[in-house]
């Protein structure tokens, strides 16, 4: 889609439907049979010749549908930027013209080269009711694609503001938690304290600098490794991490702040609670057009943290997967006896 200039956002906003995608010509095809129905039930055509006349209305109504549907999807961009009134009396030309020329030709040609009339009307009569009917039903249909197109954007729109504001949410929570673990270092290890400081600052620098509600696998993973530096130096030997992540395409997009929460309750809610520690296990790997991550640690039997902090985290990522990818990403979790496991699943989507 062409970009509209910035000068009068108002009136360059998207006000037309994309003509390109199948779903808009589908909608128009069907709208299209819909119209050459009632135009043959009205004609009152004989009961004997119903389908032939519903037959030939129909291949003039779809034929200029197509067409019509073929011009919109070139010049939208162009029509974009003409701002949202010019853009629909342009349209409304255009698609007159185009109807008319096509009612024309379809008047003409069985007359030249065949040598009968296939229309059941006089020249003039068929050319106004054709411009009559034809200016109402592109009037109508124009207004229903844009208000189905504001309806769409708008959800869109809310769906953004949304996932904004759980990431907003859970940024505060691990920085928080990265401060309170520098706050332990400073009484037990100064220069291991300054060590993670810097980290913490590549963390904001890699995480919370970025406004974009999604990132590449590789920024992602980054952002969790620079977390694993920090916690391993609260930890020491008790925290290992084994990444197994090759098969994962690092330029898939994934919404940010996801590995690194549950990372996070994998530390809290498991290592940390295990005298001799343990390992966080982070596996990923690509199913034809799905990827596949799964974080799993183990747990300490009878020792247990408040949820609150886990179940925030992982609410917070079903909602934003759920408003990124719908039904099509899933978060499970799994709990079976010394371990614990959560996995993402979503569409594999790349960067362009």
């Amino acid at each position: 889609m062409t970009a509209a200039p910035d000068t009068n956002a108002d009136d360059t906003q998207v006000y037309l439907p994309d003509f390109c995608s199948a779903g808009t010509l589908f909608i128009i095809l069907l709208v299209a049979e819909l119209v050459a129905i009632v135009l043959t039930l009205a004609s009152h055509a004989p009961a004997g010749q119903f389908l032939l006349s519903l037959s030939k209305i129909s291949f003039f109504v779809l034929w200029l549908a197509l067409l019509g549907t073929a011009v919109m999807c070139q010049l939208r961009g162009w029509l974009e930027r003409s701002g949202k009134t010019r853009a629909f009396v342009i349209s409304f030309i255009i698609l007159e013209v185009l109807t008319l020329v096509v009612a024309e030709i379809a008047w003409q040609l069985p007359a030249r080269f065949v040598g009968i009339t296939v229309i059941d009307d006089t020249h003039g009569d068929f050319l106004l009711r054709t411009f009559a009917i034809s200016s109402i039903l592109i009037a109508l249909a124009m207004r229903y694609l844009y208000v189905s197109s504001e309806w769409r954007r708008s959800i869109v729109l809310e769906a953004q503001a949304r996932i904004s504001a759980l990431q907003a949410l859970i940024r505060p929570h691990f920085l928080f938690n990265s401060m309170n673990t520098i706050a332990s270092l400073t009484r037990t290890d100064p220069r291991q304290a300054e060590e993670a400081v810097e980290y913490l600052s590549d963390l904001l620098r890699a995480s919370l600098s970025s406004n974009r509600n999604r990132t590449t696998l590789k920024e992602e993973l980054e952002v969790a490794a620079i977390y694993h530096r920090i916690e391993k130096l609260r930890l020491g030997d008790r925290l290992r991490i084994r990444w197994d992540i090759d098969a994962l395409p690092m330029r898939a997009q994934i919404p940010s702040l996801t590995i690194q929460p549950l990372i996070e309750n994998a530390i809290y809610h498991g290592i940390e609670l295990l005298p001799e520690g343990g390992e966080v296990h982070v596996t990923g790997k690509r199913d034809y057009r799905f990827l596949d991550i799964t974080i799993s640690n183990p747990v300490a039997r009878g020792e247990k943290r408040s949820k609150d902090g886990n179940q925030m985290a992982l609410a917070n990522i079903r909602q934003r997967f759920e408003l990124a990818y719908g039904s099509r990403a899933t978060v499970d979790v799994s709990a079976t006896g010394d371990k614990y496991a959560v996995r993402l699943r979503f569409p594999h989507e790349m960067t362009e």
